[in-house]
């Protein structure tokens, strides 16, 4: 009933709206030589240089803050609880998808780390044997036919594309943890994301700052590394790599 009343909640405008951005998406331009479709990077390189921006002055000293303050058990029980809270969200796509017993394996996680897990703080449920099952509704716009669209840099939210970007507002639009319950838990499921990520931030920072800081031409590298994760994760393109120019590179050197 809480995931009925969820996508009812949607309502037919916004049910519209999204089918024509899908079908907007499905109608962009084929890939290149390279396998990257990107029309919009003037557009993107300027986005990716203000994300930068802010990674430098904001992102990074508050991840390097939490993680060097907080202790690490406290840190993984808020990532937890963030992520309990995404189940729901996770489960519609499930069902939307088709893949029951996904559907049926999120749920039953989301309810063992709901109860014995305290609101998700543990998880006992990856004890048990019941590992997140990860979904979202840019993957369930695969599914249904969607195609990839334009490569795209989201202000603040980093790499997508115009399927994934669809996904993201779709996504936060159907959480029944948004919609279904009350204020203070929504405040909270916004207070411990943003953890989580400061979190994320902090355990992968080496991974991160090669990207953005290290690489010649960060915007192409975080292009390439994007496209190619998410790719793999749909199961596209298997064992097929996308070609990365370096543009500083001297096409003459040995």
């Amino acid at each position: 009933m809480l995931f009925a009343n969820s996508i009812s909640r949607i309502g037919a405008k916004t049910l519209i709206a999204v089918s024509a951005l899908a079908a907007l998406a499905a109608c962009t331009g084929p890939r290149d030589s390279t396998g990257i479709f990107d029309p919009y990077e003037t557009a993107n390189r300027e986005h990716h240089e203000t994300n930068k921006q802010l990674d430098t002055h904001v992102a990074k000293p508050v991840a390097n803050a939490y993680g060097e303050v907080v202790p690490n058990p406290i840190r993984t029980g808020v990532s937890n609880f963030a992520q309990n809270l995404a189940l729901p969200g996770m489960v519609i796509n499930d069902l939307l998808q088709l893949r029951i017993d996904d559907a049926a394996s999120n749920t039953s996680r989301f309810l063992v780390n709901s109860t014995i897990g305290l609101a998700g703080v543990l998880d006992p449920a990856d004890a048990m044997g019941v590992p997140v099952r990860e979904s979202d509704f840019g993957e369930t716009l695969h599914v249904w036919g969607a195609r990839e669209g334009a490569y795209m840099e989201l202000p603040v939210l980093g790499p997508s594309t115009e399927r994934d970007a669809i996904g993201k507002v779709v996504d936060f639009v159907i959480s029944p943890t948004r919609v279904l319950l009350p204020s203070d838990v929504r405040t909270a499921q916004t207070v411990t994301g943003v953890a989580d990520a400061a979190n994320s931030r902090y355990r992968f920072s080496g991974t991160i700052d090669g990207v953005l800081y290290e690489s010649e031409d960060s915007y192409a590298q975080a292009r390439l590394l994007y496209l190619q994760n998410r790719r793999f994760q749909l199961g596209q393109n298997a064992g097929e790599e996308i070609e990365y120019t370096d543009p500083y590179d001297d096409p003459y050197a040995e």
